[in-house]
């Protein structure tokens, strides 16, 4: 009921601040109060549904508030014809609105002295009815006390068998998870040892091969080239030398570049930022990335991520990666993820692409020499680029699936340890 009576009385400040400024801004409250008395009006009735008196007293004031509403409207339109002054059938109106809101106060303090009169009745009654729930709720809490002790103790004493068994079975569970974990790090040893003993293997084979092949190969190339002597005046012979030669001469280059990516290399190691070098390294495929389209994301660690390394070569390991992510990427739609982070004393890397990816057969392959899926490429770069990697004590992982796209994982060591 105080906030009804307040409403109105807020309508009749705001009403009383616009005669005097003139200023419209002061019809906010009268604009809120007609929207707000109708629904505290109906909230009252809720409330007081099942009294019929106090019901009969609501609607007398609902009434004198109505009455008192419209006489602020038809106040407010005659000022605004006058002009925005005061005239003496405002006046009039006024205090006869006045007179009104005196009686919604009288009428207001009857509703309310009597809500207080049924209070106090419903509190006694209350009061008597909590008595009676405390005293059930008593009994009850007793009851259920006992029956929760009774059943704590059964429950304990059935239970502990299955306790027993549960630390078991979490005891096993973990030494499970142990040797899972301890296999996976062993398988990864593994591969990483084979990968190792084949790249050794590799690289003894191709040094056997250079040296067998390239003494008959010498001796080919000074025959053909003594023939071409001899045999000047034959056009036929000399475009056949001139073949033997340029093909001698591309044996000899594919030797030379497979015991370039097989040889031990020799480093200029120097303390640096792998984001730096990243950096230089996108900037050396700049060209490649603008023509195929492709989106670069950078999420470089923001902590000192500096390795031991030889810079030029190290960038052209990851420049191969990058290339290879680039040509594997459709022209257009390309998303190359470049990402740094700290592991203790190790710098990780990693390259990711989202293109055509491949399947396990083919990803072991990669690093193998001649061993390409694109129609073009010598097939030597990522052998080139693991040659780097392990010659700098590194670790180089890849991971991929068809239609996924391949994910690059160089791991470089963080301290000065490179001998």
């Amino acid at each position: 009921m105080g906030e009804l009576r307040n409403s109105i009385i807020e309508a009749e400040t705001g009403v009383r601040g616009y005669y005097i400024t003139k200023d419209k801004s002061f019809l906010k409250g009268y604009n809120e109060s007609l929207a707000r008395v109708p629904v505290i009006y109906s909230e009252l009735r809720e409330l007081e549904k099942e009294n019929p008196e106090q019901l009969a007293k609501l609607d007398t004031i609902k009434q004198l508030i109505d009455l008192r509403l419209q006489l602020m409207t038809k106040n407010i339109g005659l000022f605004q014809s006058a002009g925005e002054q005061s005239t003496p059938e405002i006046e009039t109106t006024r205090q006869r609105g006045q007179r009104i809101l005196d009686s919604v106060r009288v009428y207001s303090q009857h509703f309310t002295s009597a809500e207080e009169k049924l209070m106090t009745q419903r509190k006694s009654k209350l009061t008597t009815f909590f008595m009676a729930t405390l005293i059930i709720t008593i009994v009850s809490c007793i009851t259920a006390v006992l029956a929760i002790a009774y059943s704590l103790y059964t429950y304990n004493k059935e239970s502990s068998a299955r306790d027993e068994s549960t630390k078991k079975n979490i005891q096993y569970q973990k030494e499970l998870e142990n040797s899972i974990a301890e296999l996976k790090k062993m398988d990864a040893e593994v591969r990483e040892l084979r990968s190792l003993e084949k790249f050794t293997a590799t690289g003894r084979v191709a040094r056997t091969i250079a040296h067998e092949v390239r003494n008959p190969l010498t001796n080919i190339s000074l025959a053909a080239e003594q023939l071409h002597d001899i045999n000047r005046g034959n056009p036929e012979s000399s475009m056949l030398l001139d073949m033997i030669n340029r093909n001698t001469v591309r044996i000899n280059q594919l030797i030379s570049d497979l015991l370039n990516a097989t040889k031990t290399i020799q480093l200029d190691i120097r303390k640096v930022s792998i984001n730096e070098v990243l950096n230089e390294t996108l900037n050396m495929a700049l060209d490649r990335i603008d023509l195929a389209r492709i989106k670069v994301v950078k999420d470089f660690c923001s902590d000192a991520c500096d390795v031991a390394v030889d810079k030029e070569k190290i960038k052209i390991a990851f420049l191969n990666i990058i290339i290879n992510a680039i040509e594997a990427m459709e022209k257009g739609k390309g998303l190359l993820i470049l990402r740094t982070r700290m592991d203790e004393s190790r710098c990780i890397v990693e390259i990711i692409d989202n293109g055509t990816g491949m399947d396990e057969d083919t990803a072991q392959k990669m690093f193998e020499p001649y061993f390409s899926n694109k129609p073009t490429g010598n097939g030597l770069g990522l052998t080139n680029t693991q040659n780097i990697i392990l010659t700098h004590k590194g670790k180089i992982h890849i991971s991929s699936r068809p239609g996924e796209g391949t994910h690059f994982v160089v791991t470089l060591d963080s301290e000065e340890q490179l001998n």
